[in-house]
């Protein structure tokens, strides 16, 4: 009996030794996205507002924020931890399955009436880099049109204190719209980017 519980201690230590490579390094792009459903929802469709959908957005994009939270260039609550149990194709086959998907927009309405000025702020400050009013993937940027109003504050408010690296040049053109509009920039953007789904 004492031989037959060690040799059981000794098999199951020996499976979950091999378990993280042979996993990790052979599962399909769609296994490996059902990891990502309990908060980005199915098919990265996120049903809960302070979680952005991935459906259709850039697998570069994807693949780049995935290794930013990997070395931890890119804050996040639990992100951070989670990265760490994938490699570079993992992370390129999640981009390749979620960017595949058609793009999900929340079903949401404009928390005010500022979607006009949302969109006049949009067109000068982010439509180079977010273009066709920020539903592109193309750009290889984040997608703004359609994902949740309280993710994409939180994301904004990340920038503007610096907790959330977004580059230089992101930083100055977020700076001199806040400049311009103070206190109105983020609604007005929030009211914009909500108003498209």
């Amino acid at each position: 009996m004492k031989n037959t519980r060690t040799l059981g201690a000794a098999l199951l230590l020996g499976s979950l030794a091999f378990s993280g490579t042979s996993i990790a390094g052979g599962a399909s792009a769609e296994a490996l996205s059902i990891t990502c459903a309990g908060c980005h929802g199915y098919n990265g469709a996120s049903t809960g507002p302070a979680t952005p959908s991935l459906a259709g957005m850039s697998a570069v994009y994807i693949e780049d924020s995935m290794k930013a939270y990997k070395e931890g260039e890119r804050n996040a609550t639990i992100m951070t931890r989670i990265a760490k149990g994938y490699d570079d194709e993992d992370f390129a086959k999640m981009g390749q399955f979620f960017s595949s998907k058609p793009m999900h927009m929340a079903k949401q309405s404009a928390a005010g009436n500022m979607k006009k000025k949302g969109k006049k702020i949009h067109k000068k400050y982010c439509g180079k880099c977010h273009e066709d009013n920020g539903t592109s993937a193309d750009d290889d940027s984040g997608q703004l049109a359609g994902q949740w109003a309280p993710y994409l504050k939180y994301s904004l408010e990340d920038s503007m204190s610096g907790d959330r690296d977004f580059g230089k040049k992101m930083k100055k053109k977020v700076k001199k719209a806040h400049k311009k509009y103070g206190d109105d920039m983020a609604p007005a953007l929030l009211d914009f980017y909500a108003s498209q789904n």
